[in-house]
């Protein structure tokens, strides 16, 4: 570079984190759970000018609520993360299995999140309607989000999209659709997650501590 000359200006970047699809593709069964997400989106785009790091989940049931309470808790002493909450939901769903002989109630109940998929999409386009970055960084693998991509690559062809696929395998980091609405896609780098750990306690910001879940 000749002297003088000024360094071009950092991209500004917006970053999208599916919580539960980055779990599950990332750090369940791991002992990386208690994760700064700072730290680490800062190694993985290291020359971008990150403006905030949204953090998309909802409240699972049990006695799992309070670890991730906990975690939440350490998630909001982080300057640039925002986290939104969805819900589950509680859905029956009639079992169909042939050879099943049970005279009983043959429903399954399971746990549906709800609200995540939307809130991300809403989020990406409303960011871009506000100009309020220049990359739109999403950390998926949900085919669920082809839409809000293409809608912002359509209004917004200036804006570039990048996707990190969380996974540990072939077949759930395919993602092929999601990869395709992006202009560029990656598998996401799980060398740095055991980089990017919180100290066991942090300060809460008011004096007091927050703990790792001795479980993790």
């Amino acid at each position: 570079m000749a002297s003088g000359t000024a360094a071009p200006a950092r991209k500004r970047s917006i970053i999208y984190i599916d919580g539960f699809n980055f779990y599950y593709g990332a750090v369940k069964d791991t002992p990386h759970k208690w994760l700064d997400f700072e730290k680490l989106m800062r190694r993985v785009r290291p020359d971008d000018d990150i403006q905030q790091i949204r953090y998309f989940t909802a409240l699972v049931n049990g006695t799992s609520q309070i670890r991730q309470k906990t975690y939440l808790s350490a998630l909001a002493t982080l300057p640039l993360v925002d986290v939104t909450l969805g819900r589950f939901k509680q859905k029956a769903i009639p079992c169909t299995v042939p050879p099943c002989t049970h005279s009983g109630d043959r429903t399954i109940i399971r746990q549906e999140e709800k609200r995540t998929d939307v809130s991300i999409g809403i989020a990406i386009l409303d960011d871009a309607y506000q100009n309020l970055c220049d990359n739109i960084v999403l950390v998926s693998g949900d085919s669920d989000l082809v839409p809000a991509l293409r809608a912002v690559k359509l209004r917004f062809p200036a804006k570039k999209l990048i996707v990190y696929v969380p996974a540990r395998n072939q077949v759930r980091g395919a993602a092929t659709e999601l990869r395709a609405a992006a202009d560029q896609d990656r598998t996401f780098p799980m060398n740095l997650i055991p980089l990017s750990l919180f100290a066991a306690s942090i300060p809460d910001g008011a004096g007091g501590t927050i703990t790792k879940p001795a479980t993790w």
